[in-house]
């Protein structure tokens, strides 16, 4: 199984990409050999080829490809006037319009208040949706008053937001437990 972590903010320091490395963190400790973690930070990638959706620029062409051999996307995001930022907006419009057909996808993200809960589902998964994707894990959301900062950038995560992440790798793990199975089955009625 393959898994691709993709921080839509637009800043080093940032609580939504933290939560996801926490999260690909927790997975990558429980992983099997056959788990892949991979991450992109879009901030990193060319703004012109961004842009000007340039999929001849190397780096750009490369997210893509990592994204076309997932088995399992998480996106992360900011929330910015209750919706994903304007970076993941950017990428999402480059891909091909079936970019997570038979994808599983887990949409995480973090905003200054509760009150931008909403913007996963109103804003965010119809976007992943028109992409393809018909898979959903467990939303995660993260409000600033769950996140204490630490210098370099390091946060602490309070407790329920922590759980949320434990929730989710079990999730994770549960799925690649089905997918394996089911595959050795059908492996076993090929084979007999």
């Amino acid at each position: 199984m393959k898994i691709l972590g993709i921080s839509g903010s637009p800043t080093a320091t940032s609580r939504s990409t933290w939560l996801m490395q926490s999260l690909l963190g927790l997975i990558s400790d429980g992983a099997d050999q056959n788990e892949v973690l991979e991450t992109v930070e879009l901030r990193t990638l060319n703004p012109s080829a961004l842009l000007n959706a340039d999929l001849s620029s190397v780096d750009v062409s490369d997210a893509v490809k990592r994204l076309a051999r997932a088995d399992v996307v998480v996106v992360a995001t900011p929330v910015y006037k209750a919706a994903y930022s304007g970076l993941l907006k950017v990428f999402l419009d480059l891909l091909p319009q079936e970019a997570l057909r038979g994808k599983t996808v887990l949409p995480l993200a973090t905003g200054g208040s509760v009150a931008h809960l909403l913007a996963l589902d109103y804003a965010l998964k119809p976007v992943l949706g028109a992409l393809g994707a018909r898979h959903f894990f467990d939303s995660i959301y993260g409000a600033d008053s769950q996140f204490t900062r630490h210098a370099l950038g390091v946060y602490d995560i309070d407790l329920p937001l922590t759980e949320r992440l434990a929730q989710a790798q079990a999730q994770i793990n549960r799925w690649s437990l089905s997918i394996q199975a089911t595959t050795t089955a059908l492996d076993s009625s090929c084979t007999a």
